[in-house]
């Protein structure tokens, strides 16, 4: 089944999906939420999802696919260090979210077959989700950018982080930019999405996700330099345009890395150094070498990680660590002897942003948005499906009709009998006796 008749139930489960990897913690919003409403909404998503999911393939047909193998044996080393309780009932509450979300995508792998069609689904999904922020600060500028955070734009509506915010816009903008150098949309529309993107990604100071763009973009569009002369284009006025904005905006662009930042913070990555280095220090059991200390909410010591590696390596061990390097190794191989194409470049894009922001934002190891971005990638890297062969229409001739009917090439029925030598040609209209078609000769 072609991208062109994906149901579009799938597009509805793509965003339930995406809202319950929205998070439950983040800034206060204009109207309180409590915490256990938000976390009602996101499960009940994924439980929506699944459903659906469900429903759309009843017959269970799916895409055997190393991406979600391996997702699913990620599960192993969740499940048996969880068991323990170490991290409390959350640990297995998040086991049994992780193991939908898989299972969720198992289901829609059937419709993975190198196409576009999901990454549409994630930029209007995603582009509705940045819409929430720019109304959230339109209402309450305050609220949106509060001192807590530093003045960083933050979701006023749904409690949404800085570095959330800037992954989301940072994403779509590189997949729009991509679609448009494949001719895949027009500039206009692109522009309606990028824009505004690139406005709330400015606003939220985001480093990684920045760097995780622009970084993204030039291994992707590299990837069509040889190919396509818009990308050629594109690529050599982005030069131009970051030459010219570091030489005349190099301590404007500096401020906006720093922000505000001491040289020493910015060298420690705003503290997260410190964590890391608590959390390699800490004494391990063999146990929790190789499995983890069970799934939790990504802190050690009560401080965030930030680090996809080192949050896996503290959650599922050793084990996970393996599991998420061969989602890359195995992702980043095919994208690599794929041949150049815009399925390939939007893969590129998203399998690199996902490596550069691991290194300062955790969320590989469980249910996040970075397992969707992964997603669509193995989804564009998916050979295309064979078409199913229609069934051939069965015979429901009299049987006194067929005594004069004779097989035909593949010795079906049906076919209208082979002429032998002195029969007339055949022409429209009602089946004749022989000798009505034959005219005796004397």
């Amino acid at each position: 089944m072609t991208a062109d008749h994906t149901p579009r139930t799938v597009g509805t489960v793509w965003g339930l999906l995406i809202l319950n990897t929205l998070g439950s913690t983040g800034a206060q919003t204009i109207v309180p939420l409590p915490r256990s409403l938000i976390q009602m909404v996101t499960m009940g998503a994924l439980v929506a999802a699944f459903t659906l999911a469900l429903a759309v393939n009843l017959r269970l047909r799916v895409r055997p696919g190393a991406y979600v193998f391996l997702l699913t044996l990620l599960l192993v080393p969740s499940v048996l260090s969880s068991v323990h309780l170490e991290s409390g009932f959350g640990a297995l509450f998040r086991c049994a979210r992780l193991g939908l979300f898989v299972a969720t995508l198992w289901l829609l792998s059937r419709w993975w077959d190198g196409g576009t069609t999901f990454v549409r689904h994630h930029i209007r999904m995603y582009f509705a989700v940045l819409c929430s922020v720019a109304a959230g600060a339109i209402l309450s500028p305050g609220a949106a950018m509060p001192e807590l955070y530093g003045g960083r734009l933050v979701g006023a509506l749904w409690p949404l982080t800085p570095p959330q915010i800037g992954q989301y816009a940072a994403v779509i903008t590189g997949l729009a930019v991509l679609l448009v150098l494949g001719r895949r949309t027009d500039g206009r529309s692109a522009a309606v999405v990028v824009v505004p993107a690139l406005v709330l990604l400015a606003l939220t100071h985001t480093r990684t996700a920045t760097i995780g763009l622009i970084a993204g973009l030039v291994l992707a569009i590299g990837s069509l330099v040889l190919t396509s002369a818009a990308a050629r284009r594109f690529f050599a006025w982005t030069v131009l345009c970051g030459v010219v904005a570091a030489v005349g905006f190099g301590s404007l662009v500096q401020a906006w890395f720093l922000r505000g930042q001491s040289q020493e913070n910015f060298t420690s990555l705003t503290g997260r150094a410190k964590v890391w280095d608590a959390l390699l220090a800490a004494p391990r059991t063999a146990t929790e070498y190789l499995f983890g200390a069970g799934l939790g909410d990504k802190s050690f010591g009560g401080l965030p990680i930030d680090n996809s590696w080192l949050a896996v390596y503290h959650e599922q061990g050793v084990t996970g660590v393996v599991l998420v390097t061969a989602v890359f190794v195995v992702l980043g191989g095919v994208a690599l002897l794929r041949p150049p194409s815009l399925s390939r470049a939007c893969a590129i894009f998203l399998i690199s942003y996902c490596a550069i922001a691991s290194y300062t934002e955790a969320g590989l190891g469980d249910a996040s948005p970075y397992l969707l971005h992964l997603a669509v990638a193995a989804s564009l890297l998916a050979a295309p499906a064979a078409p199913e062969a229609p069934a051939a229409p069965e015979a429901h001739a009299a049987p006194d009709a067929r005594e004069h009917e004779a097989p035909d090439a593949r010795g079906l029925p049906g076919a209208p009998a082979a002429r032998e030598p002195g029969d007339a040609p055949a022409v429209p209209g009602p089946s004749l006796p022989r000798h009505a078609r034959t005219p005796e000769v004397t």
